[in-house]
């Protein structure tokens, strides 16, 4: 008995003694509500900065988010490029055992087309459960989470094993580098880390319900391709072979219906196999049968027709966006172009891919010109890595009815710069329907309230895992 006395007595010692990480997970935790309700208010104020991306103007929205970190006793700095295009940097200090977790978004956005809209783009408003505006989901939203989560941890003064840095970084939506490319070459040590979290994540609602939680490890590459078809001008009353409109358009369509093959990877491969776990039998057999050298074609071809994000995931695509040729309606055009759109795996031979688009083509008349490259893919961060595990961890606990899925996203970030850097780079997101998903870019986006209050609880815990003391 008495050495059982003295094993309950240490351990309640130890209980006593744990930081205020450990309790955070019980009674600490904050109120998630009034977090909620915090973050709503501040993204309202973010949606109303215009941001358009050209010209930007980033720095309105990084002196208004440092005004608050002022006032909230937090270090933070603007740093630019050019005028207007700030990148604000914040950092709440650790005690340096591991090293840094940044926390970051843009705060650029992609214009709008006015008339095409139901609400004001930029007043932020809020109606049916949801808050419009351009930028609410694509990243004001994002912003506002990781901002609201670096704030509420200050507010505890939880000791930190790690700095967390907050980054709001401008021109991720394209134009002259004056975002991630420009903070790590001239202030990499302000954002130097081991972990980040960034956009790029995808938590599905369906039918009311979180389905899963997607956290994307990579991601394709953008890659961007002209073709240029060039024969003979010549007058519109006699037709040439050697029209180069001829030529492209049947370039065009032969590029436009072939694929190239599916090739999975860790991450998709694992984000199949997860998801066949929760979906319909249909849907899972498609999954489950992708390599099946039997049926496989068959699936693949079934979610070509059926899901053409899951498809992009499959294989590196391409997609013709633009044709220009010709200058008068009466007159055969010397040359004309198409560009295609094409976003590689992060391992393509890229050459081999063009010898095989030049074979495909078929055509003497047609060059294939590559434009606009990124970098090269980079390493992708594990699937069984301290983060990854919070983030499981965290899904668990605030969305015990879905799975988390390791994602190889259709798109690009700036994660992929950080990932070149060394950086363990993960991509998360609100909750959000397919319906809202499909309005990032494009006409009435919005943001789910109460899924900005889920994923503010969902960042803070994963954050609070992996950084605050032990």
């Amino acid at each position: 008995m008495t050495v059982r006395i003295l094993v309950a007595v240490l351990a309640l010692s130890v209980i006593s003694a744990l930081p205020l990480r450990a309790q955070s997970a019980g009674n600490a935790m904050p109120d998630f509500s009034k977090a909620r309700e915090e973050a709503t208010q501040m993204l309202q104020a973010l949606v109303r900065i215009d941001t358009s991306n050209p010209p930007g103007n980033e720095s309105k929205v990084a002196e208004y988010l440092k005004a608050i970190l002022d006032k909230e006793g937090i270090a933070s700095e603007i740093v630019t490029a050019e005028p207007g295009r700030g990148n604000l940097i914040a950092r709440i200090k650790g005690n340096g055992k591991k090293k840094p977790l940044l926390l970051m978004g843009h705060a650029d956005v992609v214009g709008v087309e006015r008339d095409k809209w139901t609400v004001d783009p930029f007043a932020g408003i809020i109606k049916d459960g949801y808050l419009y505006g351009r930028g609410a989901l694509d990243n004001k939203g994002g912003i506002t989470a990781m901002f609201q989560v670096l704030r509420m941890i200050n507010r505890q003064k939880l000791a930190l094993d790690r700095d967390l840095i907050f980054l709001a970084e401008a021109g991720e939506e394209g134009g002259p580098p004056v975002g991630i490319d420009f903070v790590i070459e001239k202030h990499w040590p302000k954002i130097e880390c081991e972990y980040a979290l960034n956009e790029g994540g995808d938590t599905l609602v369906k039918n009311g319900k979180v389905q899963f939680v997607a956290v994307s490890t990579t991601e394709k590459v953008p890659d961007r391709m002209r073709l240029i078809a060039r024969g003979v001008s010549g007058h519109g009353s006699m037709p040439r072979v050697d029209n180069p409109v001829v030529h492209l358009a049947a370039a065009v369509a032969k590029l436009g219906t072939w694929q190239p093959p599916m090739r999975l990877n860790e991450t998709t491969r694992t984000f199949f196999e997860r998801l066949a776990r929760i979906s319909p039998p249909d849907e899972a057999f498609l999954f489950t049968h992708l390599e099946d050298p039997v049926v496989g074609p068959m699936a693949q071809e079934k979610l070509r027709h059926t899901n053409v994000m899951y498809n992009s995931m499959l294989r590196t695509s391409i997609a013709p966006t633009m044709i220009k040729g010709g200058f008068r309606d009466n007159v055969i055009p010397a040359d004309a172009e198409a560009l295609l759109d094409i976003r590689v795996l992060p391992d393509e031979d890229v050459d081999k891919l063009i010898a095989e688009m030049t074979r495909i083509i078929n055509d003497p008349a047609v060059e294939i010109v590559r434009v606009g490259r990124r970098p090269s893919a980079t390493a992708v961060p594990p699937l069984n890595s301290e983060m990854f595990r919070a983030l499981e961890k965290s899904q668990a606990a605030v969305f015990p009815e879905a799975v988390t899925l390791p994602q190889m996203i259709t798109g690009a970030t700036d994660s992929a710069q950080l990932r070149a850097k060394g950086v363990q780079a993960y991509g998360i997101g609100s909750p959000t329907t397919e319906e809202d998903t499909e309005r990032m870019h494009g006409n009435d986006e919005r943001l789910l309230i109460d899924g900005l209050g889920k994923f503010i609880e969902f960042v803070y815990r994963a954050v609070t895992d992996v950084a605050a003391a032990r």
